[in-house]
């Protein structure tokens, strides 16, 4: 094989497939990059047997061209040293070329590696997907459902069902839900899809986090085709394979009250500051838990109490307050990591009683919400 290649995109492609290249796996080939080289182009593939990458560079793209084929083949390069090697290079141009026993040849300018490769054969097949239960997604619609839900994904592995995000059709519209059973992320979007199939998946956060990295910010579609344990996302020039978590994902449904005995408007970008405030001290506490309080007149009070620190208390004007008082603890990490996924710039919380999970939506907007479950603090 030999060929080469523009090293921008060489070096872009590298980086997306390194994102499923773990140094933990025990398939020894799979810490290498797989390389091809065909007659359309070169296709770079990284797994660890979880999630798998392929990365397609073609010969030409829109009148530029990347790619010079002399001799078309394939190798398995060490991912680790390859990617070093290749963002390191001084010229914008790479030739590689490998020769006998898989060592391989890589140049440019005047700097020149040799790397001792494997053979392609010896690397694992990536999944066959039969592409007929197809939708498709814009790529930053898929950006945003991914950030405003994956952060809610539970890190134990007691319940590793937790630490997915279930995404559902039906009826065109996509649902998103993550929960670590203390809260709750959910958000909506309608989506144009051909089929009337029904789908309930959950694919692990890990897999929605690195993808999410790989897309940049476009309207184009992404396609997403569902197997039984695989999800693959298609975009122009790169495929995505996630494993599927097995089990069924609990009913969050129930979890999510239809009444509420508190209503709170607040502006979003002041009550996340002053929980931010209040956190300076609950942080060094074991739980991190910040106090919300109603008073008269629309005022809240922030308040945070560290005995062995000291305390803080702050006042915020809220928009509206319209039910029972209340005194209500909760984590201020899961309030900012909630306030910062929702978007506009006022927010509406439903609270249901001092020990009830609590609700926190965008005015107008009923396609996300967050849900927050508080902390007993006496």
């Amino acid at each position: 094989m030999k060929f080469s290649i523009q090293k921008d995109y060489l070096v872009q492609s590298v980086q997306d497939v390194m994102k499923a290249i773990s140094s933990r796996t025990t398939i020894p080939i799979l810490t290498g990059i797989k390389i091809v080289v065909s007659d359309e182009g070169v296709t770079l593939t990284g797994s660890d047997s979880d999630v798998s990458i392929e990365s397609f560079i073609p010969k030409e793209d829109e009148d530029k061209h990347i790619v010079d084929v002399e001799k078309e083949g394939s190798i398995v390069l060490p991912a680790r040293f390859f990617s070093e090697i290749v963002k390191k290079l001084p010229k914008e141009t790479v030739e590689i070329e490998v020769q006998n026993n898989f060592s391989t040849v890589i140049r440019s300018g005047k700097a020149e590696f040799n790397l001792n490769g494997l053979d392609a054969e010896e690397y694992p097949q990536l999944p066959q997907i039969e592409e007929e239960n197809m939708f498709s997604v814009p790529t930053d619609l898929i950006k945003n459902m991914i950030r405003q839900t994956v952060f809610a994904v539970s890190t134990s592995e007691t319940r590793p069902i937790l630490t997915g995000v279930n995404w559902k059709l039906e009826d065109g519209e996509l649902t998103c839900i993550a929960t670590d059973s203390h809260r709750l992320a959910l958000r909506k979007a309608k989506i144009e899809t051909t089929n009337q199939e029904k789908y309930s998946i959950v694919i692990p956060g890990k897999s929605l986090n690195e993808f999410s990295k790989i897309l940049d910010d476009s309207s184009e579609l992404v396609d997403i085709v569902i197997t039984e344990n695989q999800v693959l996302f298609k975009t122009k020039h790169l495929l995505f394979f996630s494993r599927l978590l097995d089990g069924n994902y609990p009913d969050t449904s129930r979890l999510i009250p239809d009444d509420s005995k508190t209503d709170v408007v607040l502006n979003v970008k002041e009550f996340l500051q002053s929980i931010d405030r209040a956190s300076l001290l609950a942080r060094e506490g074991r739980n991190n838990v910040v106090k919300l309080s109603t008073m008269p007149e629309g005022i809240i009070e922030i308040s945070s109490n560290s005995p062995e620190i000291g305390k803080v208390s702050e006042e915020v004007q809220s928009k509206s307050v319209d039910g029972e008082d209340l005194k209500i603890s909760f984590s201020a990490k899961y309030m900012l990591d909630a306030l910062k996924a929702l978007e506009g710039s006022e927010i509406k919380i439903n609270f249901t009683g001092a020990m009830r999970p609590f609700v926190i939506r965008t005015l107008d907007d009923d396609s996300m919400l967050q849900l927050i479950l508080p902390v007993r603090t006496y």
